[in-house]
């Protein structure tokens, strides 16, 4: 066990694991993937495969989420994700399920160089337009499994308000706070959507420049897509930002104003020290909030810098 209290996960761990409930893939080497993440721990399987691990029980859920969903919406997206192979069961002390995957190639978006700019918005754009556009019937709807992605920002209300408070002085806590009353008022009137629940950059595979895959979706949910959105203001800028924007007109003003706050919400809490994070997390997310304070890209007012 690890000193934070989760279980110690490592290549020899899945090895046995995939040895003892995968027997047709015993002997395929396993190795870490570079830049594996936090919430599940990824190894390479062979040449072609990964296996994923939740590292804590709060992830566990989205597990069969994933293997549930992912071929169903697979059809109906613009790019590649993840499809889903086999999903083993507690074993070796290891307690939750856990998936074997399909190997998508590829570099994430926060390391790769991006040909076009703005032809990459609308990429991204496009995506989440068609991800959007399927039916969401029957689908999960936003909550702890999600970690409230698609559901309301409210849920986040007070976290949000202390960081502010932490950082005034340090940012336009006036400004700040006005954006995110602005967010927590702006009410939802359209019915809900499929979410990605975590479109960030490192869940974005990059192959020519090309937008080439979106991984990572422990946090789908159906529901509000204003989540989606934050990418606006963490990851893109200029004729970026506004081709992204233009991709997806059919969304309201309040969504975009939602979207918004998710992006001041998450910037918040890891500038103010709310929410730890290494120092490169922390000098990145006062970046965001700048950008946050800076452009709210509402229609004809949106600037290209």
């Amino acid at each position: 066990m690890a000193k934070d209290g989760r279980p110690a996960i490592d290549a020899a761990l899945a090895e046995r694991l995939v040895a003892a409930q995968f027997p047709q893939w015993r002997g395929l080497a396993i190795r870490p993937v570079a830049f594996g993440g936090w919430d599940n721990r990824t190894f390479h399987l062979g040449e072609t495969m990964l296996v994923r691990l939740p590292s804590a029980g709060r992830y566990a859920a989205q597990v069969d989420k994933e293997q549930q969903w992912l071929p169903l919406l697979a059809p109906n997206l613009p790019v590649a994700i993840p499809t889903p192979l086999a999903a083993g069961g507690p074993a070796e002390g290891y307690p939750w399920r856990w998936s074997i995957y399909a190997w998508l190639p590829g570099e994430t978006a926060d390391r790769a160089p991006i040909a076009d700019a703005r032809a990459f918005a609308a990429d991204l754009a496009r995506f989440l337009a068609a991800l959007q556009r399927i039916d969401p019937a029957g689908g999960p709807a936003a909550g702890a499994h999600s970690f409230h992605r698609g559901g309301s920002l409210a849920v986040y209300d007070a976290q949000a308000r202390e960081a502010i408070d932490r950082l005034n002085g340090r940012q336009d806590g006036a400004r700040l706070r006005a954006i995110w009353d602005e967010a927590m008022a702006a009410e939802r009137r359209e019915p809900p959507v499929w979410v990605h629940g975590d479109f960030a950059p490192r869940n974005l595979l990059v192959r020519e420049g090309r937008l080439a895959a979106v991984i990572d979706f422990g946090g789908l949910a159906v529901g509000d897509p204003a989540c989606d959105l934050a990418m606006a203001w963490t990851f893109l800028s200029g004729d970026g930002r506004l081709a992204f924007r233009d991709g997806l007109a059919a969304l309201d003003e309040a969504t975009w104003a939602r979207g918004r706050g998710w992006a001041l919400w998450k910037a918040a809490i890891l500038a103010s020290g709310v929410a730890p994070g290494p120092a490169d997390d922390v000098r990145e997310a006062e970046r965001v909030l700048a950008e946050v304070v800076a452009d709210p890209i509402s229609p004809g007012g949106a600037r290209s810098r």
